[in-house]
């Protein structure tokens, strides 16, 4: 009796887990997603989520769980910064729960690349404060949630090859609280333009593999 029970629930077990892969990896699914990100999602943010406006984040390489989380904030609104209201409130509305998943794992598989390098000694004021932060200005290093190669987490985004414009835009809102993330609205309140700026530049010419 004991045994038949296990092999009902190994193969139950199964039955889900093939379920689930059957529908991850569903071609109809996979083609619609692709045609949004192509069709779509690419006018803003290039191919492979590799934008070439500095104004539009690079998405190739970010952390799925990240993604996913943004365009569920964006469709529900409650995303306040300018880009959120300007664009993405609207291009979110119509995905369904699923069309998000599925683009937010597209992206994750999509090949990070390094950013353009900038002056060396902003570069290199950039990277001390990234990695161990401003004691006298009360900023932790960006290297404890971010990683010291800004590969990001589930949890927190992937800032390497991100564009400096882009990230500069963030870090005001998260300032002005227009972003509402306490963690960072800390972290961002005691930066100035010039450190703001040494830090997106450092950050801009992170490769996959830094």
């Amino acid at each position: 009796m004991k045994n038949r029970l296990v092999m009902s629930l190994g193969c139950a077990l199964l039955m889900s887990l093939g379920g689930a892969q059957a529908q991850e990896t569903d071609p109809a699914a996979k083609l619609k997603v692709e045609q949004v990100a192509v069709g779509t999602c690419a006018n803003c943010h290039g191919r492979e989520g590799h934008s070439i406006s500095p104004k539009f984040p690079v998405l190739a390489g970010q952390h799925a769980n990240y993604l996913l989380a943004q365009l569920q904030a964006f469709k529900g609104q409650t995303r306040g910064d300018p880009d959120a209201l300007g664009y993405m409130w609207g291009m979110a509305a119509p995905l369904d729960e699923s069309l998000m998943a599925g683009l937010a794992d597209y992206y994750s598989h999509q090949t990070p690349r390094a950013g353009r390098k900038g002056d060396p000694a902003l570069m290199a004021r950039g990277m001390d404060i990234y990695q161990h932060g401003d004691s006298a200005e009360g900023i932790p290093p960006c290297a404890v949630c971010h990683g010291p190669t800004a590969a990001g987490t589930d949890a927190y985004p992937r800032l390497a090859g991100q564009h400096v414009q882009y990230l500069m835009k963030q870090l005001r809102s998260f300032q002005n609280n227009l972003r509402n993330v306490a963690v960072m609205h800390g972290v961002a309140q005691g930066l100035k333009t010039n450190d703001m700026r040494a830090v997106a530049t450092y950050l801009q010419s992170l490769g996959p593999a830094t």
